[in-house]
């Protein structure tokens, strides 16, 4: 006798939806059938989709900004994704120049993220390192990481890691089996004048910052034959240029995350009166930018939420220099880009990033998995309430697609008909990223 009976629900397996029944026991997948085997608890998904759980693979939980921190915790945070249908999460460690901190801030964090209602695993992240990045990229690996995240830009707070460690990281990244994540934006190109306004966001980092860069670290990653996964991907344009100049080592070599955010709004938005809830970098982009993220959505391989929120009261300020740059959006990741891109975008935030990021028994609803499933209404609706700890959501009102109405994570049922049902996530080790 099994655990847990899924039956009679709409199974999303190979990018399409078909009629099956699923079987758990022991946190894992053990049968997937059209016959009825006897359980000693079943759940009846008759006319509802079933899904694999989803993976944010890039969220910002207790974030430290030094002089304020993100209003979600691992447990508010954590509480919002099962919401929004996500069920694993990838969270970042703090930047570390060496790896005696790196693994100091794996303790830290770990120790953080044990209230999570969702498994977890984190980036490593590095800032302008003074040590020796073998050395480094040793030590990520017998933590269980296999994700580094650096910055190109944010030289003003020490953040970034410049061309001759990235072009050297990059051929680490082949000789160890890791994958780089990198935050894409030229520094040279960006503009911290003390007198912006959030209104200037766009003036202080323009899209060329974003574009001019991503093409010089994809020719760094042909050169070297190293594997990079460029985050929070804002331009359309950006994209357009990596498609027709590097196209041969897109998907292979060089991913490309984007986020909700940028698929839904414009740079108009931080012309209104509100706009300073819109801030967070790289910023809005104009309509043309992302018209062409649709046409070109097939070359985006994931999608991450950056999810870093900030109450009301500390996002209005004059001064750009004041805002914290960041938003919430984890619950309304997956109805949103349903919205958008349809049933093309489930795979974009399972089993796409599951591969990418190495994460093993995750993303699919196969024989062998852990049981993370999502039960889905698939109905449109508008955003009215959000979870978590902040006090808005820019997407209030929006007309979304799809309810997750039940939530499994590893067998145990964590949102039951809109009811949280508390039970601890686990973390979740790496593996290589590729072979």
């Amino acid at each position: 006798m099994y655990d847990l009976a899924i039956i009679n629900g709409k199974v999303y397996q190979n990018q399409t939806f078909h009629s099956t029944n699923i079987y758990i026991e022991k946190e894992k997948i053990v049968a997937i059938t059209q016959e009825l085997l006897p359980s000693k608890t079943v759940i009846d998904a008759n006319q509802l989709e079933v899904l694999p759980g989803m993976i944010d693979p890039h969220v910002h939980f207790e974030l430290d900004l030094g002089w304020i921190k993100s209003v979600d915790d691992f447990y508010s945070g954590s509480q919002a994704a099962i919401y929004g249908g996500i069920t694993s999460i990838m969270d970042f460690l703090e930047p570390v120049d060496n790896e005696v901190d790196l693994e100091r801030a794996y303790h830290e964090r770990l120790a953080l993220a044990k209230k999570a209602m969702v498994d977890y695993t984190f980036h490593a992240t590095m800032k302008n390192p003074t040590c020796d990045l073998e050395v480094f990229v040793k030590k990520m690996i017998s933590l269980g990481m296999y994700t580094l995240k650096l910055f190109t830009t944010y030289s003003d707070s020490n953040r970034r890691t410049y061309d001759k460690d990235i072009y050297q990281l990059l051929k680490l990244s082949s000789k160890y089996h890791f994958l780089l994540l990198v935050h894409v934006e030229n520094d040279d190109l960006i503009d911290l004048n003390p007198n912006f306004s959030y209104q200037d966001l766009t003036i202080s980092r323009p899209r060329e910052s974003e574009t001019v860069e991503a093409l010089k670290l994809a020719q760094f990653v042909r050169e070297t034959k190293g594997y990079l996964y460029m985050v929070h991907l804002s331009s359309g344009k950006t994209l357009k240029a990596l498609v027709e100049n590097y196209s041969d080592i897109l998907h292979k070599h060089f991913f490309v995350e984007s986020c909700p955010q940028y698929f839904t709004f414009t740079e108009e938005k931080l012309q209104s009166k509100m706009g300073y809830l819109y801030t967070f970098a790289p910023p809005l982009r104009p309509k043309e930018d992302k018209e062409l993220l649709f046409e070109l959505n097939h070359h985006i391989d994931t999608i991450g939420t950056d999810h870093c929120a900030f109450m009301k009261k500390d996002k209005m300020k004059k001064k750009l220099s004041d805002v914290p740059l960041g938003i919430g959006g984890i619950e309304f990741s997956l109805p949103i880009m349903r919205k958008h891109l349809g049933d093309t975008v489930i795979q974009k935030m399972s089993e796409r990033v599951a591969n990418i990021q190495g994460l093993k028994h995750k993303g699919k609803i196969e024989v062998g998995y852990d049981a993370d499933i999502v039960i889905n209404h698939p109905i449109s609706h508008k955003v009215k309430k959000h979870h978590g700890t902040c006090d808005y959501t820019v997407y209030q009102n929006m007309l979304i697609y799809g309810m997750p109405i039940i939530v499994i994570r590893r067998g145990y049922l964590v949102l039951d008909q809109g009811v949280l049902i508390y039970n601890q996530g686990k973390w979740i080790e790496g593996g290589p990223t590729h072979d």
